[in-house]
């Protein structure tokens, strides 16, 4: 009896351990490694650095739209203008430069001087929602699915820039995305990033 006992007890401990084994991924360092790779990957508002000043035709709603969201949420000083256009008379223009609110929020590029960008922040993970393989603890790359968002500045959280700017309300509401992870010396690293529906990052 007491043999049987113990070898029952056994069998129970090792499944135990097993079960365990195989349910034994860490979460938490996915989560940790795709927020390391977000923390230089900021979200702005434009896909390329501007220059300021910048001109825009009154008359070309996509070109003031923007620069007038950001004038009304008082980064931008806006001038009205006349711009001389050769044998047909003139236009009517409006100038765009950073306002000293503007200067404090704009991120300046350090590659071209007197280009930068105004940028929401970095993204933060919310959640993981699954990883593949999803029963072997001991795999070396997994495929990530998750949500993560932006957590916007004041000036970003008005309906002004958001219909201006459409993808910061679905930075600020956050995305779902895909990534593979694969483990090296130095922990979790990610390899690629992939909006679901969107563009894959390098």
């Amino acid at each position: 009896m007491r043999l049987r006992t113990m070898l029952i007890t056994i069998f129970a401990i090792t499944t135990i351990a097993a079960g365990c084994r195989k349910n034994a991924v860490d979460k938490s360092a996915f989560e940790s490694a795709l927020n390391n790779y977000y923390a230089s990957h900021q979200e702005c508002l434009w896909s390329e650095p501007i220059k300021f000043p910048v001109q825009a035709d009154t008359s070309n709603d996509s070109q003031t739209q923007g620069f007038d969201a950001l004038t009304d949420a008082g980064l931008l000083k806006r001038t009205p203008g006349e711009k001389q256009r050769f044998l047909i008379g003139s236009k009517q223009v409006n100038n765009y430069d950073l306002s000293d609110n503007g200067r404090s929020d704009w991120t300046a590029d350090a590659a071209q001087p007197g280009y930068g960008n105004f940028c929401l922040g970095s993204p933060k993970v919310k959640s993981i929602d699954s990883y593949t393989p999803g029963d072997n603890s001991d795999a070396s790359q997994y495929s990530v699915t998750y949500r993560y968002a932006v957590s916007l500045p004041g000036w970003a959280n008005n309906s002004e820039i958001k219909t201006a700017f459409p993808h910061v309300e679905r930075a600020g509401d956050g995305q779902e995305a895909t990534a593979t992870l694969a483990k090296t010396q130095d922990g979790w690293q990610v390899q690629n990033v992939s909006n679901l529906g969107g563009v894959a990052q390098p």
